[in-house]
């Protein structure tokens, strides 16, 4: 945790926005946790990364596909199984190689490539080849009516650049692997790193010879990115004028902030659920106090779980009324959300003992739950809730709150048992949900889905949505899928979350639902 004192020393190594208006100094509670382009499908992580790289297509703050290193797209004239895409020409990487179909094609072979976080996304592609300096087509495992929405985070790389640092194969993060990539970029995006010292400070620059340099304010010329881990450091250096921007508000500060000369809080829901997960997949589990057998493999001990979280005490006294409650972990923007599904849990404390004590856990067991302590907002605070709402039923849960670095890979490599994880549908469809949280893990698919679930049948459905074009039967296909995540509790879903960005009043900012500010957007006033 940094003192005040010692975050002012970071941040004063640079000018401030009151002495230079185009510099910004940007936080929030963690850090990317790599710069390299495929290594890690998380959220702040791609945040950073968007400032400096970018993909074929991006969304706007509305959630509408805009252009970016593709200026067109569409299925191929006679051939459903094929999209064609026109690349925009006289773009350039960061160190003045030219962007051309051969990085295209290189991206996509990186990013299927099996330390990929991104592989999932990309899983109905057989093959990508240039059919021009400036022209790609994307071949898939029969017709993809959605395969643009899955392309939004997939940063295109220089393939020379690759080659000559030694970074062609994507970081083993699980592993613990630094590549040159890691802590280096060379992306065609409208910052250029300058500096880089993971968790405590990132430097970009305007890149002056950006393609889009005057079809975007880019008023910001140079950002400087702290990660500030304690929520009353973030907001003591807001009020002070250290940080100009902090884009996890604590809720609890909302109103002072508002109310601060020169200060903003913008609010928006996000499209992003928080819920805990389960491992009803193992036989015994090693993180409970029961020999022998699995609690969790048992549907009633799941549902009670659920019936013993109070949603909406969470919502009102941890979240300070900054949360919708959710009975399902698809956000409302999404694809195959119903507002009936969405109202399906409810805290039902007598219940719950009832469906401990028919599965024979009436005296309850003890179980650990590892939760972020700097990933969503509030995170620890609302598993420490969660602690005193299990033990009404008999449950003792051993709360163990670390930073997002130590706690991802505990689900990725199936090292825990009870969980929180908060996930965001940058599809803006369920399949993205079912790929990574629904299907059986394998090792390009369910790489998320630490509950151990498997399902032969409903895995062959949730394949079948990549290719199916008649959208009134897949839309069928989605709501059976969900019925079966429902009614099995895969999951213990606990709210939408809601996005409160800080900031100076100079700063012209629209919220995006996607928790992705793109500052080449920004504005200064």
């Amino acid at each position: 945790m940094k003192s005040l004192t010692a975050l002012a020393a970071v941040l004063m190594a640079t000018t401030t926005l009151s002495a230079s208006a185009e510099t910004m100094r940007w936080a929030r509670s963690g850090d990317a946790l790599t710069l390299d382009p495929h290594a890690q499908n998380e959220g702040p992580t791609h945040t950073v990364r968007h400032q400096m790289y970018e993909p074929l297509i991006i969304r706007d703050v509305t959630g509408a596909f805009e252009a970016a290193l593709a200026t067109d797209w569409a299925p191929k004239d006679g051939d459903p199984n094929v999209w064609v895409f026109n690349l925009r020409e006289g773009v350039k990487f960061h160190d003045g190689a030219d962007f051309n179909a051969e990085d295209v094609v290189f991206s996509f072979e990186r990013a299927k490539q099996p330390n990929s976080d991104m592989k999932e996304l990309i899983g109905s592609i057989t093959e990508v080849r240039a059919t021009g300096d400036y022209q790609v087509e994307i071949v898939t495992d029969g017709p993809n009516p959605i395969l643009p929405s899955n392309l939004t985070n997939l940063f295109m790389m220089d393939k020379g650049w690759s080659e000559a640092n030694n970074t062609v194969n994507v970081q083993d993060f699980e592993g613990g692997e630094i590549t040159y990539a890691t802590t280096n970029a060379n992306g065609t995006g409208p910052y250029v790193l300058t500096s880089r010292e993971p968790d405590v400070k990132t430097v970009m620059t305007r890149n002056e010879d950006y393609w889009g340099r005057d079809q975007f304010p880019l008023e910001v010329s140079e950002i400087v990115y702290t990660p500030i881990q304690n929520a009353a450091t973030r907001v003591a250096a807001l009020l002070s004028g250290e940080i100009d921007f902090l884009q996890d508000m604590p809720v609890q500060d909302l109103e002072q902030v508002n109310a601060a000369d020169g200060m903003v809080v913008k609010k928006a829901p996000q499209n992003r659920v928080i819920f805990f997960g389960m491992n009803q997949g193992a036989d015994d589990i090693e993180a409970d106090n029961i020999d022998g057998k699995n609690p969790l493999a048992d549907v009633r001990v799941r549902q009670a779980m659920s019936k013993a979280i109070n949603r909406d005490a969470i919502q009102q006294i941890v979240m300070r009324g900054q949360s919708e409650p959710a009975g399902m972990i698809a956000p409302p923007f999404v694809n195959g959300w119903t507002a009936e599904m969405d109202a399906e849990s409810s805290t039902d404390i007598e219940a719950a003992k009832a469906l401990m004590a028919d599965a024979g856990y009436a005296d309850g067991f003890s179980i650990r739950l590892d939760c972020p302590n700097d990933r969503y907002v509030n995170d620890e605070g609302i598993c420490q809730a969660a602690v005193g709402m299990m033990a009404q039923i008999g449950i003792t849960v051993n709360l163990d709150a670390k930073p997002k670095a130590q706690h991802f890979p505990l689900i990725t490599d199936g090292k825990t048992d009870f969980y929180m994880l908060g996930w965001g549908v940058p599809t803006y469809d369920s399949e993205y949900i079912f790929n990574f949280l629904t299907h059986t893990r394998g090792s390009d698919i369910g790489t998320w889905n630490g509950t151990g679930f498997s399902n032969a049948d409903l895995d062959a459905k949730i394949k079948s949505l990549a290719s199916n074009t008649d959208l009134a039967a897949r839309d069928a296909d989605i709501a059976a899928i969900w019925r079966v995540v429902q009614d099995e509790q895969l999951y213990i879903p606990i709210h939408h979350q809601v996005l409160n960005w800080g900031m100076a009043d100079k700063m012209g900012i629209e919220v995006d639902p996607e928790d992705q500010p793109k500052v080449k957007y920004f504005t200064l006033k």
